[in-house]
């Protein structure tokens, strides 16, 4: 469990699988639990050997930073990232700040399969329950702790610890008219980064797509265009921000992602036939009398 892995400490150990006659298509080449604080921390993807492996790398604490495909990610606590190698990814703690984490390296082609098939259903970024997680801690602490394990005891801890991000993705069923993974993925990083940039060949790297592929599967997918939704998305959330909050037109409309308070304001009107500053007041007006 997490709580029995932070009571053992940080630490890192490398592992092998030793020699045998019957090669194991999972196995951990390492593991970790560590507190990166004011340092400099930068893991470049495609700059870590030509031999394939998968990482699992969990936040407990902090936040780092991650890359790939094109889009942006923030690693906060509570959130699983899981990369295969070689990439183009990129992770790294900004400096000034602190990220604590544990991590299990894998390789063997069934580790690589496994990874692979959850990347294409959910991205790098999964957010897992915490059965989940105390199911990968579990992993962590015996490939720290068992010194004397045997390579069937590694990897059977190593294939427990990707199997509960098997689990994670594929063990509750979608609904039948849920959108195709790729999709609702890219639709997921809509709503989760409306305050930047959002232009459809950002959204197509997301969902691991060709540009024209992307759109034509996009809007079959959720009845509107990727540009479309995206729109949809920004002024829905600025109607939510106007009545919630006191923040000015300027901060709504950086917020949600629009190019100037000009340009926001004449998008609204499009919508609403008001400026946000009478959509506001008008609201108020309504939910007092």
């Amino acid at each position: 469990m997490l709580s029995d892995l932070i009571a053992h400490g940080h630490g890192m150990r490398q592992l092998s699988s030793g020699k045998s006659d019957v090669g194991l298509f999972c196995m951990a080449a390492g593991a970790g639990y560590e507190l990166r604080v004011n340092e400099i921390y930068s893991w470049d993807g495609l700059r870590r050997g030509d031999t394939p492996f998968a990482l699992i790398q969990h936040t407990i604490s902090g936040e780092g930073r991650l890359v790939f495909a094109g889009a942006n990610h923030r690693l906060g606590p509570g959130e699983t990232m899981l990369l295969t190698f070689p990439h183009a990814n990129r992770y790294w703690l900004e400096y000034g700040r602190s990220w604590e984490y544990f991590w299990i390296i894998l390789a063997g082609r069934e580790a690589l399969r496994v990874a692979g098939a959850v990347l294409s259903a959910r991205g790098p970024v999964l957010r897992p329950a915490q059965s989940a997680v105390d199911r990968m801690a579990d992993g962590c602490l015996k490939l720290l702790a068992r010194t004397d394990a045997t390579p069937g005891e590694t990897s059977a801890a190593a294939y427990g610890a990707i199997m509960a991000l098997y689990d994670e993705a594929f063990s509750t069923p979608a609904p039948v008219d849920a959108p195709p993974p790729r999709i609702e993925r890219a639709a997921r990083f809509v709503h989760t980064h409306l305050s930047g940039q959002l232009d459809v060949d950002s959204l197509a790297r997301v969902a691991g797509m060709s540009r024209a592929h992307f759109v034509r599967a996009f809007a079959a997918a959720m009845g509107t265009p990727p540009s479309d939704y995206v729109f949809a998305a920004r002024v829905a959330r600025a109607e939510r921000m106007l009545l919630a909050t006191d923040a000015t037109v300027n901060a709504v409309a950086q917020a949600c992602g629009f190019a100037n308070a000009n340009y926001f304001a004449k998008a609204f009107r499009r919508v609403h036939g008001s400026s946000p500053s009478e959509f506001r007041q008008s609201r108020r007006r309504e939910g007092t009398s």
